[in-house]
């Protein structure tokens, strides 16, 4: 099992964004819908701010819908959204392919369903080797199997963490802090705070 100790390193890190269609976002309670998906997307932008590599994926695209267009206009260009047929992403070759290819060993994950296709991708990733981390505040699932699946996944040994939380562990220091900021120029998300 990979060792979960330490903070995660942003030159190994890699953000995978996972599932976030309306298909499912409609399941969600109507209050979690819009911060959530901002949230996701202020964690894109920092991500690519500081060249952390993002891999998308949206669960069967022609029966469920694309991923939605908020995270789609934060995918740096040319990305592609990889089209899931199976609940664990490291299970469909294409993708588990992309995941090698970024030569990273963090995979921070976020999006839909915390009990299922998060838990299922977290799982063999780390299966595989990897060090997964999850960010409790950017996935979700319909009450009560949110906290099914993060229970599940820390059961495991998966990395349990919040937006501010890795946030902070990719940027660890004042003068990187400042430079995010400047260039990220949007404000917070709902509920966030730094």
């Amino acid at each position: 099992m990979p060792d979960t100790r330490g903070l995660l390193d942003r030159s190994q890190s890699c953000l995978v964004v996972i599932d976030v269609q309306q298909y499912f976002l409609d399941k969600l309670p109507l209050d979690w819908r819009e911060p959530l998906v901002a949230r996701i997307a202020w964690l894109m932008r920092v991500a690519r701010i500081l060249d952390i590599p993002i891999i998308a994926t949206a669960e069967d695209i022609a029966q469920d819908g694309p991923l939605v267009p908020a995270l789609m206009a934060e995918l740096p260009a040319g990305a592609q959204v990889f089209d899931k047929k199976v609940f664990g992403l490291h299970d469909q070759p294409d993708i588990r392919v992309a995941v090698t290819a970024t030569g990273k060993r963090d995979f921070v994950l976020v999006g839909l369903e915390t009990d299922v296709c998060i838990a299922h991708s977290a799982l063999g990733l780390q299966g595989a080797g990897y060090r997964v981390a999850v960010i409790d505040d950017a996935t979700a699932s319909p009450p009560p199997h949110h906290e099914f699946g993060l229970a599940r996944m820390e059961a495991a040994g998966i990395i349990r963490t919040s937006v501010k939380g890795v946030y902070y562990e990719w940027v660890r220091d004042l003068a990187t802090h400042a430079r995010v900021k400047s260039q990220l120029n949007v404000p917070l998300p709902p509920g966030l705070t730094l």
